[in-house]
Order: structure tokens, then sequence, then C-alpha cells
């Protein structure tokens, strides 16, 4: 037994009776906590990079997605936002030695990224399919090449990354659907093990909505899935979605952004939130999740994994401390190296030539 154990034997309190009656105590009788206020310093774990790549003002992004689709901004935005990247992109493109080209698979739009040096196999080798981030809002294929680009270079994989539909022009389950008739294509040309399937935020959430869509139409499993800075969990549930705010110095409650690409669908059906049904997690493939603890999404990825793991599936996680959601963005950070080599050694495991 712990200590805490052998205190409340002992008839040992953390709290006296006079405060326990009293207003004062922080804890309701449903067990709920009022945290108060405490400083926290960046995390001794981090590089020293990270440190000082931390955030010093509060910034709501999921507030400024709210405000896009309000004002009817978010098309607009879009199309600057894959202007504004084109210079970095070809940047990027340059360092790892890749190419990228415009095309479209299954009448979806994307990018096709070609390392110079591809893996055994060539243009029949093993590919990913990289699904962009943004809130099921602004996610675009143009985005998505910061995150496919190193990759690519890395493993010597091409990388499709890819526009899915989104909110407001869409509704659930239609990025699920963009997603099955990409992979229904590359099928054609290359066996399921040699495909995998990554993506980040609510990219990565798809990731596993779209494997579950495969099975609820009678698609065969890809090789590997990366679900990373997400879970399989459409609620962005658990302790971490009322932590992570007030970590970044933020008072307003937690939202979900990606209410507005949900609808008034069901979070709990499995199609949308896989981790609610043992018989669909047994149809993923080999998984890894990535993550950080400052990040909204770690609760509900620790309880993806460990639902994958209940489900006999081959699953890894890795979190980083004192990071915060999609911390690898920067990729000038060393952590985010680590995370890198982290997807790059997984991938190259999992898939088969």
């Amino acid at each position: 037994m712990n200590i805490v154990g052998l205190l409340v034997m002992a008839g040992v309190h953390g709290a006296t009776p006079a405060l326990a009656q009293s207003k004062a105590n922080p804890i309701e009788a449903d067990g709920t906590v009022n945290v108060p206020a405490y400083r926290l310093p960046p995390s001794v774990y981090l590089s020293d990079e990270a440190k000082k790549a931390l955030p010093r003002r509060p910034f709501d992004a999921n507030d400024m997605l709210t405000q896009l689709i309000k004002k009817g901004r978010v098309p607009a935005t879009r199309q600057m936002m894959a202007q504004g990247m084109a210079t970095a992109v070809r940047k990027l493109a340059e360092q790892h030695k890749v190419t990228y080209r415009e095309v479209t698979m299954g009448g979806v739009h994307g990018y096709l990224v070609t390392p110079a040096k591809q893996s055994e196999g060539g243009k029949r080798g093993n590919i990913l399919i990289n699904l962009p981030g943004g809130g099921f809002i602004m996610a675009t294929a143009g985005g998505g090449l910061q995150e496919s680009i190193p990759l690519a270079g890395r493993t010597g994989f091409e990388i499709l990354t890819i526009d899915y539909r989104q909110a407001p022009e869409a509704v659930f389950p239609a990025a699920s659907e963009d997603v099955a008739a990409v992979y229904r294509e590359l099928l054609k040309t290359r066996k399921p093990s040699q495909i995998g399937i990554f993506g980040s935020s609510a990219g990565g959430l798809l990731t596993a909505q779209a494997i579950a869509w495969f099975q609820h139409v009678k698609l065969p499993s890809p090789g590997a899935a990366g679900i990373f800075c997400a879970s399989a969990d459409a609620r962005w549930a658990g302790d971490s979605w009322y932590s992570f705010k007030p970590m970044q110095g933020l008072t307003a409650p937690a939202t979900l952004d990606e209410r507005f690409y949900y609808g008034d669908h069901d979070l709990l059906d499995p199609l949308m939130s896989p981790m609610m049904s043992r018989d669909v997690l047994r149809f993923f493939p080999a998984t890894l999740l990535l993550t950080s603890l400052r990040a909204g999404e770690v609760s509900a990825a620790v309880n993806t994994h460990r639902e994958l793991i209940k489900a006999k599936v081959s699953a890894d996680l890795h979190v980083w401390d004192g990071l915060d959601h999609c911390f690898f963005a920067n990729q000038a950070l060393p952590e985010a190296q680590e995370a890198l080599d982290v997807m790059t050694d997984f991938f190259r495991r999992n898939l088969r030539k």
C-alpha cells in the first residue's frame, strides 16, 4: 500500500473537519477540484532552444478559428496561408533533397513528395498518406508539406499530403470518405502493408477515424498509423483538456473548435471516436502516438494507447515534458528532431517492402 493509503488507515486526513465543512474546501462533492493559481516554470527537461521558444504572451488559437468561421473568412484564409508558406516549403524541399508536385488521386487534390533517394521499390515502394492538421477547418495540403517533406527525406518514402473536405463546407464523415478514396486508389498499385497513414492534431484524429472508416467500408487495414498530437477520441477529453489552457496563461475554458465539422454527430460513435469500440481498435495496424504534457490532447492520447494495448494492437507512445501542442512544427528544436527520428524509425520498421 502507498503512503496515502497508510495515512488514511491511520486516521490522518489531508483536511481538518473544520476545513472539510467550510466553503474553503477546494474539492467538491463529486470530486471536482478547484485548482488554485500557481506558477509553472519551464521544465528542466527542455532543451535551451525549447526554453527560448516558449511563448511570452497568451494566444488562443481556438478562439481565432471560431472567429474566422463566424466571419466567413475560412476559405480565403486557407488560400492566404498556403501562399504564405510557399517560400518556406521550397527551402525545406531543397534542404531535405525532395521534390513535390500537385496530384489528384481518387478525386482528391494533394501534393506528392518524392525523395531524391527513394527506398527500395521506387514508385511501387512504401508510401505514407499525410493528413494535415487545422481543426477540421484550416487544413491544407500545402501546409501538410511542412511535416511531410522532412519525413520523406528521412524515410526515403513517398508521402502524399491531401486536401480533405472540412468545415464550413462539409461535415463528418466527408474527410473520412476522402481519405478512403485516396487509399482505395493507392491499393491499385501497392499492398496495404506498404501504405502508412499519419497526421497531427485534427489530422491525427482523422487518421484514427479513417482507419475506422476503412473497416466500415470493407477496405483492408494499412501497414502502420501515426496519431500525432491527437488521439482516437473526438471529445479531446480527460484532465489535460482542463489544464492545458491555464498552462498557456489563458483563462477561458477549452472549447472544441472541431464542432463545426462534427455537426450534430454523436461523439461516442466509434466512427467518430474509434477508441469507444474494442472491435474497431482490433482492426488498427501498428500505431505510434506522440504528444506533450502541456497539450490538451495528452490525456486522450494516453488513454488511446491504453485501449489499443488492451485490444492487443502493437502501439508505441512517446510523451515530451514541458512542451505544447504540435511542438515539432518548430523544427529548430532538438525535441522536434527527436520526434522525427521516432517517426522515421517507426515507419521503417512497420511498413513492408
